[in-house]
C-alpha cells in the first residue's frame, strides 16, 4: 500500500480525487480503490520542545543557565494534533510506500520528513515525494504520476531544519537574556529577540528617528527656455559643473539660491548652441510572474493589502476556488512544460474575470505561441511562479478578485509584445553652461498596456543635430525642499526585507546578499511582521506603518549587531547554500552555538531602563500549581 501524507486536509482530498475510485472515507484518511491511501498533516503536527524537556530546572528563567543548547533535540506532538498522529502512525507501519506530498518548499519539506522520522525512526520504508503546484485534478495527476525519490531534496529538508533549530537558539536564549534584563531595568512583559523579527523592527525604528531628525532644507534647480530658428520651444535643465561642488548635496542638488540665480540672469537671453545628440532605441520586456514577495509588494501598493492579507487571500485562491498555483513560492520562472496549457489558461482566466486594466479581453491581442525568458526549467526548483490554472470560477470576493487580476496581468503580460520607446537625450551649451534636455517617446506600447498608465511621457523634443544654433529665453528658477524619508508601509517593508542588501553597511556583506532570497522566506514574512503588532513593538497609521515606544526604546537598548540584517541576512545566504548541497547543517549551526555564548554574557551588562514602566504581562499565563509563565519564550 502506498500511502500519501499531504501536508494539509484540502491537499490530501485533491491527491484522493485523483486516485481509483470509489473512496472509502475514514477519521483523518482516505482509501482508495486500489489500495492507495492518502492521509495528511495539519500544518506542523510536531513543534520543539521546551527547555525544561532538557532540563527541568529551565523552567525557571535564569542567566545561570544560558546560552541553553541541547545536546539531542527532541521534538513533541502538539496537543491539538494528537490524535491525526495517531492515524498516521497506525498508517506509516502498514504501508509498503511513503510518498511525500508536503508543500513544495523548504518548510514543507522538513513538515512531512520529521514526522515520518518520529515514527519511523530506522527509517525502514523507502519514500517518494509528490510535487503539487496546482490543485486542479490534471495537474494534480501528472505530479502523482512523476514521483521522485525524497532523497533528492535532503538538502532541502536539511536547511528548513537548520533554520528551524536555530531560530530556537537564537529566540530561546536572547528573548530569556534580555527579558530579564527589562525586568530589572522595570519592564513590564517578554522583550522578544527574533533573528529576523528584531531587525525589521530596528528597519522601522531608525526610519522613523530618521524622520523625526530630518531638517527638510531649500535646493534651486535652473530651467532654460530654448528656442531653435524654426520657433520650436523646450526645456532643458542646468547640469552644475566640478566649480559648484561646494554647493551641492549629496544627491548633486544644488543649495545655493544666489548660484541658481547669478546662472539664471548669466544664460537669460543669450545664445546657446548643441553640443551632443543620442537617440537611443530601447526594449523592455514584461515583468516575470510572481513570487509570493513581489506579489504582496504590488498589492500593497495597489490596494493598500497587508502581507498577511496578500496571503490569506492567496491561499483562498489556491485551496478553496483552486485558480491560481502554490501561493509561497519565491520563484518567478516556469517550467518549459506549461507553456502549451497557455490558451487554455487564458480561456480559464476569461470566465473568472471579464478584462483587466479596465479594458476587455477583445482589447488585447495576445500571442499565445511566444515564448520568452520567463519559461526557463533552469531556474525552477521544487515550485514555480505563481500563475492561474485551468479552473475558472465566478465567486471571487473583491479581494480575491484583485489580487487574482494581478496573477494574471504578470502572466498574460509574457504574450503580448516588449515595450519599446526612443529615449533621446541632448546638452546644450548657454556661456559656458551644460543644460540637459530628454524626452522619451514610445514606438509600441506591448505588455505595458495591461498596467495603470504611469506619468505622461515627457514632451517630445524638436529634431536637434550637433551644432544647431538655439536662443536661450527667459530662464526660470525653481525652488524647491529636500524631503524625508517616507514612513514604511506594507509594501515598502515587504520590499526592504526582499532586497535587504541595499540596508547592508559593508560593502562585503552587501555584495553576498544580493545573491540571497533576502530577510525572511516567502512562508514567514507576512507573519514576523504580523508578530510585531501583536507584541506592541509596531502599529499602524493608515497604510504607514511605525514603531511603538516600546519598539523603539527595545531596539535603542539592545547592542546594534542584533538590530541590523547583517547577521540574519549572512544566515539565509548560509541556508540557501545548504539547501543547495553547498553547505553542510554545522556550517550554521557550530559558530551560531559559540557566538550565543558571547551574547549572552554580554546581555548582563545592558539595562534597558528606557522601557522601565512599559509593556503589560499579557504575554504570561498563569498556569495551575505553578508561577507565571510565558506561553512561548520562542521567538
Amino acid at each position: 500500500m502506498r500511502l500519501f501524507i499531504a501536508e494539509k486536509p484540502s491537499l490530501g482530498r485533491a491527491i484522493a480525487a485523483v486516485l481509483p475510485k470509489p473512496h472509502k472515507k475514514e477519521d483523518g484518511y482516505i482509501v482508495a480503490a486500489n489500495g492507495d491511501t492518502v492521509s495528511w498533516c495539519i500544518g506542523h503536527l510536531l513543534e520543539q520542545q521546551e527547555p525544561e524537556a532538557y532540563n527541568p530546572e529551565f523552567k525557571r528563567w535564569s542567566h545561570e543557565h544560558l546560552p541553553i543548547i541541547p545536546q539531542h533535540w527532541q521534538l513533541k506532538v502538539k496537543g491539538k494534533t494528537a490524535k491525526q498522529v495517531g492515524v498516521l502512525r497506525k498508517l506509516i507501519k502498514q504501508a509498503n510506500t511513503l510518498v511525500h506530498a508536503g508543500d513544495p518548499d523548504r518548510e514543507g519539506q522538513l513538515l512531512v520528513d520529521e514526522l515520518i522520522h518520529f515514527i519511523d525512526t530506522k527509517n525502514s520504508k523507502p519514500v517518494m515525494r509528490c510535487l503539487v503546484n496546482d490543485l486542479n485534478p490534471a495537474a494534480v495527476s501528472k505530479a502523482v504520476a512523476q514521483l521522485r525519490d525524497n532523497r533528492d531534496f535532503k538538502s532541502l529538508s536539511t536547511s528548513a531544519l537548520a533554520r528551524s533549530r536555530a531560530d530556537w537558539l537564537y529566540g530561546i536564549n536572547l528573548t530569556r537574556a534580555y527579558t530579564l534584563q527589562g525586568k530589572t531595568a522595570g519592564y513590564k512583559g517578554v522583550l522578544s529577540v527574533g533573528r529576523v523579527q528584531t531587525p525589521i523592527l530596528g528597519l522601522v525604528v531608525r526610519r522613523d528617528i530618521a524622520i523625526e531628525n530630518f531638517v527638510s532644507v531649500p535646493y534651486f534647480d535652473v530651467w532654460a527656455t530654448l528656442r531653435t530658428e524654426s520657433g520650436e520651444t523646450f526645456l532643458a535643465k542646468w547640469q552644475p559643473s566640478e566649480a559648484c561642488q561646494r554647493f551641492l548635496d549629496e544627491q548633486g542638488r544644488n543649495l545655493s539660491k544666489p548660484l541658481a540665480e547669478n546662472v539664471v540672469q548669466r544664460i537669460s537671453n543669450q545664445p546657446a548652441s548643441v553640443t551632443t545628440v543620442k537617440r537611443e532605441q530601447k526594449k523592455q520586456v514584461a515583468p516575470l510572474p510572481y513570487s509570493l514577495s513581489a506579489l504582496q509588494i504590488d498589492a500593497g501598493k495597489a490596494f493598500g493589502m497587508s502581507a498577511q492579507q496578500v496571503l490569506d487571500t492567496c491561499q483562498n485562491l489556491y485551496e478553496r476556488h483552486k485558480v491560481i498555483t502554490y501561493p509561497r513560492s519565491d520563484c518567478r520562472y516556469l517550467p518549459s512544460e506549461h507553456h502549451r496549457e497557455a490558451s487554455q489558461v487564458f480561456g480559464a482566466v476569461q470566465k473568472t474575470i471579464s478584462g483587466l486594466n479596465k479594458q476587455p479581453w477583445d482589447a488585447f491581442n495576445f500571442q499565445f505561441q511566444q515564448k520568452n525568458r520567463a519559461w526557463n526549467d533552469k531556474q525552477v526548483g521544487a515550485h514555480h511562479a505563481i500563475i492561474p490554472t485551468l479552473k475558472s470560477s465566478t465567486s471571487l470576493n473583491a479581494d480575491e478578485e484583485k489580487v487574482y487580476s494581478l496573477v494574471c496581468r504578470n502572466y498574460l503580460a509574457q504574450f503580448l509584445p516588449v515595450y519599446e520607446f526612443a529615449a533621446t537625450r541632448a546638452t546644450i551649451d548657454i556661456q559656458g553652461g551644460e543644460f540637459l534636455a530628454k524626452a522619451n517617446e514610445v514606438l509600441e506600447t506591448g505588455w505595458q498596456v495591461l498596467f495603470p498608465r504611469k506619468k505622461e511621457d515627457t514632451p517630445p523634443l524638436p529634431t536637434l543635430n550637433k551644432g544647431d544654433s538655439l536662443q536661450s529665453l527667459e530662464a526660470q528658477l525653481h525652488e524647491k525642499q529636500t524631503s524625508p524619508p517616507a514612513h514604511f508601509t506594507d509594501a515598502t517593508l515587504l520590499a526592504a526585507m526582499t532586497g535587504i542588501a541595499s540596508h547592508v553597511s559593508n560593502p562585503d556583506i552587501r555584495k553576498i546578499l544580493k545573491d540571497t532570497d533576502g530577510l525572511g522566506t516567502e512562508a514567514t514574512r507576512a507573519s514576523i511582521i504580523e508578530l510585531l503588532f501583536k507584541r506592541g513593538f509596531l502599529q499602524r497609521k493608515g497604510k504607514t506603518i511605525t514603531s511603538t515606544v516600546s519598539g523603539r526604546a527595545f531596539i535603542t537598548a539592545l547592542p546594534e549587531a542584533l538590530t541590523l540584517p547583517d547577521m540574519t541576512a549572512q544566515w539565509e545566504s548560509t541556508l540557501s547554500a545548504i539547501a543547495q548541497g553547498e553547505q553542510k547543517y554545522e556550517a550554521l549551526m557550530s559558530p551560531l552555538s559559540e557566538s550565543l555564548k558571547q551574547m549572552t554574557i554580554e546581555s548582563r551588562s545592558i539595562i534597558p531602563s528606557a522601557l522601565n514602566g512599559l509593556g503589560s504581562a499579557k504575554g504570561f499565563r498563569k498556569r495551575k500549581g505553578t508561577r507565571r509563565t510565558r506561553k512561548s519564550d520562542k521567538a
